[in-house]
């Protein structure tokens, strides 16, 4: 029996939220940021924190010594006891960078068009190139337009009018020796607009190729005769579906979808696109 007050110690609830910390001190977390100045209560010893390394801060005292101490308990801030705890990583200090490995420029805004163009034969080449270079052409204010192959090349020069600020820059498949794309190259170099426009090529049938193929867990692409269409060769080899248009359409999206940055295109390609930037890009 308990005399007195009726709503004594037993008439509360015990499991009431927090009862577990009634009577507890909660000691406050504090980060050891470079520079906090703390104590360790063990040995007396006062200093700023200089470094930490994995569970170990070092301090250095207003003499110029350092000492060493495991990070959690037993430190004061102006008398207060705290935690001493490992500020959470920053994030990486690092410069961010394009798909293409240019340095990215935040929130710049996109420059007017120059008068310059790059050409590139086909919508697939356009997809990539914009993929990889997208955000470099952007600030550079350089368009990429596709033209549809490569034979009337110099009917569209001869409509665009290259100039000093007007150059054009025309990426090529197959661009090898004594193909008919090297063949038209030479002419438009030795025409009336050679002095401002530069073609450029890569060795493959196709921009396909220049995706490495590990990429999508091939050892190599496939070897297609050449009596077979080439991109519906492709996909036959691969299992993939050739019915149509569409069908095509959809493997080059499953093999654009592999691309993330320039690591995962061939060399080949990469120098000339690049050649054709500074180029267009240099007046």
């Amino acid at each position: 029996m308990h005399d007195g007050d009726p709503q004594d110690s037993y008439s509360a609830d015990v499991l009431h939220a927090g009862w577990r910390d009634v009577g507890r001190t909660v000691i406050p977390s504090q980060d050891a940021t470079a520079g906090l100045v703390v104590e360790e209560v063990a040995t007396g010893f006062c200093g700023a924190v200089v470094r930490i390394e994995k569970s170990v801060v070092t301090l250095e005292d207003r003499h110029g010594k350092l000492r060493l101490f495991p990070l959690g308990g037993g430190f004061l801030i102006d008398g207060r006891p705290v935690v001493l705890v490992a500020p959470a990583r920053a994030a990486s200090r690092k410069p961010a960078r394009t798909a293409s490995g240019s340095l990215a420029v935040s929130d710049a805004p996109a420059r007017v068009a120059r008068g310059s163009r790059i050409f590139v034969e086909g919508r697939h080449d356009a997809e990539l190139v914009e993929k990889v270079w997208g955000a470099d052409l952007r600030i550079e204010g350089v368009v990429v337009e596709y033209i549809e192959g490569v034979d009337n090349l110099e009917e569209l020069l001869a409509e665009f009018k290259p100039g000093p600020t007007r150059k054009v820059g025309m990426l090529v498949d197959h661009l090898v020796a004594g193909s008919k794309e090297s063949r038209i190259a030479d002419a438009v170099a030795r025409g009336p607009y050679g002095r401002h426009v530069l073609v450029v090529g890569h060795p493959y049938v196709d921009v396909w190729q220049a995706v490495k193929p590990e990429r999508l867990g091939l050892a190599a692409w496939p070897d297609i005769p050449r009596s077979i269409e080439w991109k519906h060769g492709i996909c036959e080899a691969l299992g993939w579906p050739h019915e149509d248009q569409a069908d095509i359409a959809r493997a080059w999206q499953r093999i654009l979808g592999r691309v993330r940055t320039f690591a995962d295109l061939e060399p080949q390609l990469l120098g000339r696109v690049e050649h054709l930037i500074d180029f267009v890009t240099v007046d």
